[in-house]
């Protein structure tokens, strides 16, 4: 399979692979390529499958990234995905070896990566991860696991940032943390502070707008978290109906 680069000077043309099924009036294709077209200054990277279909990796120097972990001089790998008919014929590890050569051409020390204590949604499948060679290198509550791919031998290793492991247990109600690196979470955000409006429950919604908010902050995934009195809930993006439901099940 023939793989490109997305950039700034063909960002337009190209389409999304993770916002390919974007419904007429969404603006999930807008939200994301205007978050790409910020971080491509940042030194991020869209390498996609020249296909109609989720095949593709992002990463960014760590640096940079818009995780509150702590990895000098590594690449943050943001999302690695191949779905649909394209599994199971070795596209993942093609992208990843393409990651690992640009990353090592650039200096870096290594990848590091966002997982969790076995396979979940919207998380790096941390059996994949072990199989091609990353190591465990910290955990946060209730289930995230930070892994790393080290280039040689005094590499240092990445840790979640110290926010990430401070006390809110005096927190109220729900929170809910997003940013636009999924394309989606905008949309369903709205569908959530609508919803909590017809249940008469009160939800703070936070949104990282820039990477330094988002390295601050106390959940480790940062693309999409819904937390209850401060304690972390799902990293699901919830329709209306799954949060009722959730609401229902706390009450």
């Amino acid at each position: 399979m023939e793989f490109i680069k997305v950039t700034a000077e063909n960002i337009e043309k190209e389409h999304i692979c993770c916002a390919i099924s974007e419904k007429k009036g969404e603006n999930c294709v807008f939200n994301k390529k205007t978050w790409l077209s910020k971080e491509f200054n940042n030194g991020l990277v869209f390498l996609k499958g020249n296909i109609r279909g989720k095949v593709f990796i992002e990463y960014i120097p760590a640096e940079n990234a818009w995780y509150p972990v702590t990895a000098p001089n590594y690449m943050f790998i943001n999302c690695l995905w191949v779905s649909g008919q394209y599994k199971g014929q070795g596209f993942s590890n093609e992208l990843l070896e393409g990651c690992i050569r640009d990353s090592k051409e650039k200096g870096k020390e290594g990848l590091v990566i966002l997982s969790s204590d076995k396979k979940r949604p919207f998380l790096a499948d941390p059996k994949y991860l072990k199989y091609k060679g990353f190591k465990f290198a910290d955990s946060a509550e209730p289930f995230f696991h930070l892994y790393y791919l080290p280039f040689n031998d005094n590499s240092t290793t990445p840790t979640f940032n110290n926010n990430v492991k401070d006390d809110h247990s005096n927190d109220s109600g729900f929170e809910l943390y997003y940013s636009n690196q999924c394309p989606f979470t905008e949309k369903y955000v709205g569908v959530i502070k609508e919803t909590a409006d017809k249940l008469n429950e009160k939800i703070n919604i936070i949104k990282f707008d820039t990477s330094s908010k988002a390295q601050n902050s106390h959940v480790p995934f940062t693309t999409y978290s819904l937390c209850y009195n401060g304690k972390f809930v799902t990293n699901e993006i919830l329709t209306d109906k799954k949060f009722t439901s959730l609401v229902d099940n706390i009450r």
